[in-house]
């Protein structure tokens, strides 16, 4: 028996090591040397040697090394600490006892007893209690105890009668209890059998098997089930399982039992090329109880790049009935769609021209409480030429180019032709001149446009001609001036511009509309030379937009802290083109149209508009919204709308803290003409550190006579996932400027 030492350290190769004989155990005075190396050392093509320190090492026999008191072992990436160890090299094998501690990469876990194999990295600790530390991969912490946890490797462990939870020690609100726990941190996946889920101990969830990942990484297996209610489909539930294919491409399969409806099964493909992208969505729903026929969705969007400059996109969106999304859905961008389209576009960049193809048909969602929305025409096919080149002296030459082949798909023969094509060509000759103080941009044009009716209405040439010239000058004039306020710089612009356009009449009564509507009238609008969208109508023009702006520039920052714009067109004749059934304007200008917007401070944005009209004295269109977001968390809008005749309504927004760890939201867009909630919302989100409880109660008008109703309920577990209903697209579609809790609250 050597002499006891107050400490000693020993370093042992798990290689090349000779024989122990106790005669050589005796003899310490090498051997126990601190920080000595004995059989060898561990260079290249060596295994790496296990250094040993502790009160007491003695040779218990050949190859066997027995310490004791404050033992502490490492070797390559484990650390052990116990106040026991018995180190057999023939087996490459530790026993451990008391105090027990084993420390590798982002692992530690303490126990009672410890057998290990330092070849294979295979043991058995047993009572475990063990931590996952934050890695690359995982950027929170788990932790969890056990009966016994076997090693399996480097990186791999398997524990019996086990607990796991990311919440921190002292800290059970949420807990997995599980038979057989498996740990693969090279895989990052946990594997459990017998699962029972427990929050705030009370059993949430069991299960016989389940995997889950240890970090954010996508992988294959069921997602929590989602449960919400809604008044139109009663109970909603929803159980998704996730295909991880491949990591450019995934699945999802969803069936979904609605309690007064039925069962809908649905699924979504998604995948991610060099060269293309794109996804798939298809949901049936079989004899639904409601509607009392079955109901489907089928959604295809594909994007791909043949070249660097030929693209491609086709998109098909359809669904069985038109009140599938109000019926169905619970989010407001959804619920709102009302024209699906199907349609293939093909697109080429050249160095100074674009070529399209465009195949296009559209549904359009009827409102069963509203007059009946006109059914559009399909483009079979459309296709387009723009060409821009710069000639000597400093002349811009272009040419706009369409063919197109309208079809309606069910016409009515009173007001409605059948189809036709229309052929059009604008080219253009401009001559700008800028400079850093104004720019002079005069412009000359020739619109040429040649219809082919089929099965013209009474009255109706089968084939016509519309051509015209168009002029145009556009000016505008910079001036700056430097002020100091309250001890800032600032730059203050004056911007006068001044737009005029002529346009000679045309009779085009005789046109049938396939594509074209009114623009809305605006700041865009006034500087444009057709006050209709679309190529159906060529405004007769004879007329000047005048426009002041006014800039307000913090220096230092760059922010434009406000900007002031006025407008307002002249007409120097009377308007003989309009659209079918409306009349003439019988005014010599606009209506004044004023804005207002700026960044006032870094937390507070402002945003108005106002539409007056000068012959009346009122007030045709307001807007006002003020926007106020100090910190993440903390967000508050308001705004005005109001458009006479039609339109009035309050909207108020907002996500702000109640507590240190709760928030509330808040949504009301409410209808002072009618008296109506047009979106109601009201939810609490509340941090419990390892877990985060979200609540959300909905109300949206899906119709004009009809609303939904709807509550969400989730809880979201720490590197575990969401069990319940999501409102978290609901939540950013509401909020502007809502950001989830997790994302910025800390404990």
């Amino acid at each position: 028996m050597p002499p006891t030492l107050a400490r000693l350290s020993l370093a042992l190769t798990l290689s090349g090591l000779f024989p122990w004989t106790p005669a050589l155990a005796e003899e310490p005075p090498l051997a126990l040397k601190k920080d000595t190396q004995l059989g060898g050392s561990a260079v290249a093509g060596e295994a790496a040697p296990l250094f040993l320190s502790a009160d007491r090492v003695q040779s218990a026999g050949p190859n066997v090394i027995e310490a004791s008191g404050r033992v502490e072992a490492r070797k390559a990436g484990q650390n052990f600490f116990a106040d026991t160890l018995r180190y057999d090299h023939s087996l490459e094998q530790i026993e451990a006892e008391g105090n027990l501690r084993l420390e590798q990469a982002n692992l530690i876990v303490t126990g009672s007893t410890l057998k290990l194999r330092l070849d294979t990295h295979t043991g058995l600790l047993t009572d475990p209690r063990y931590r996952l530390l934050p890695s690359e991969d995982r950027r929170f912490s788990a932790r969890g105890e056990a009966h016994t946890l076997e090693l399996l490797g480097q990186n791999r462990f398997a524990a019996k009668n086990a607990t796991y939870t990311t919440c921190e020690a002292g800290n059970d609100d949420w807990m997995l209890k599980v038979t057989d726990l498996n740990i693969d941190q090279d895989r990052q996946v946990g594997t459990a059998r017998n699962a029972l889920l427990t929050f705030k101990g009370m059993p949430l969830l069991y299960t016989p098997w389940a995997d889950f990942p240890l970090n954010n990484a996508r992988k294959s297996g069921f997602l929590p089930p989602t449960i919400g209610l809604t008044d139109k489909s009663g109970l909603d539930l929803t159980l998704p399982y996730y295909f991880n294919l491949a990591p450019n491409y995934d699945a999802t399969l969803y069936p979904r039992i609605l309690s007064k409806r039925g069962l809908q099964l649905g699924g979504e493909f998604r995948y991610l090329m060099p060269s293309y992208r794109g996804e798939a969505a298809l949901e049936y729903l079989h004899q639904d109880q409601v509607a009392e026929r079955s109901r489907w969705l089928v959604s295809l969007n594909h994007s791909q790049n043949f070249s660097p400059r030929l693209s491609g996109q086709f998109n098909y969106d359809r669904v069985s009935d038109d009140n599938y999304f109000r019926d169905l859905s619970n989010r407001v961008d959804v619920t709102s769609r009302s024209v699906l389209p199907q349609e293939g576009t093909l697109n080429y960049n050249g160095d100074w021209w674009q070529a399209g193809l465009r195949v296009q048909q559209l549904q359009v969602l009827q409102d069963p409480d509203q007059p009946a929305i006109r059914t559009l025409y399909n483009r079979l096919p459309q296709l387009t030429l723009a060409a821009n080149r710069t000639l000597p002296g400093r002349i811009e030459a272009g040419i706009e180019g369409e063919y197109t082949f309208f079809r309606h798909p069910s016409p009515d023969p009173l007001s409605q032709v059948e189809g036709g094509r229309r052929f059009t060509a604008y080219p253009t000759l401009s001559l700008p001149y800028n400079t850093s103080a104004f720019f002079f941009t005069p412009k000359i044009g020739y619109h040429y446009t040649h219809y082919s009716i089929d099965q013209p209405l009474s009255g109706m040439p089968e084939n016509q001609t519309r051509s015209l010239p168009i002029a145009s000058v556009d000016s505008r004039l910079i001036l700056e001036r430097d002020f100091d306020f309250r001890g800032n710089r600032y730059l203050q612009t004056l911007e006068p511009r001044a737009y005029y356009v002529y346009a000679p009449y045309r009779d085009q009564s005789s046109i049938p509309i396939f594509d074209t509507a009114p623009l809305d009238f605006s700041f865009a609008q006034i500087f444009t030379e057709n006050q209709f969208i679309g190529g159906d109508r060529i405004n007769d023009a004879n007329q000047l937009t005048l426009a002041l702006a006014s800039r307000f520039i913090e220096e230092d920052s760059g922010l434009e802290r406000l900007k002031l714009m006025f407008g307002q067109r002249y007409y120097f004749s009377s308007q003989k083109v309009t659209m079918p059934g409306a009349p003439p304007r019988d005014s010599k200008s606009t209506d004044l149209l004023a804005a207002l917007s700026g960044q006032i401070t870094q937390a507070v944005r402002l945003d108005a508009g106002w539409q007056f009209d000068t012959d009346l004295g009122k007030t045709i269109k307001n807007t006002l919204s003020a926007n106020y977001r100090p910190s993440p968390g903390k967000a508050v809008s308001m705004g005005y709308r109001f458009v006479d005749g039609s339109l009035e309504q309050l909207d108020t927004a907002l996500q702000w803290p109640l507590t240190h760890k709760l928030y509330g939201m808040l949504r009301v867009n409410y209808s002072l003409r009618d008296n109506n909630v047009v979106e109601g919302l009201a939810g609490l989100e509340y941090n419990g550190g390892c877990w985060i409880l979200r609540g959300v109660v909905q109300r949206i008008a899906t119709a004009e006579r009809d609303a939904s109703n709807s509550f969400y309920l989730q809880l979201e577990l720490k590197g575990m996932g969401r069990l319940g209903a999501s409102p978290l697209n609901v939540l950013k579609d509401s909020i502007p400027g809502y950001r989830p809790i997790n994302e910025f609250h800390t404990q």
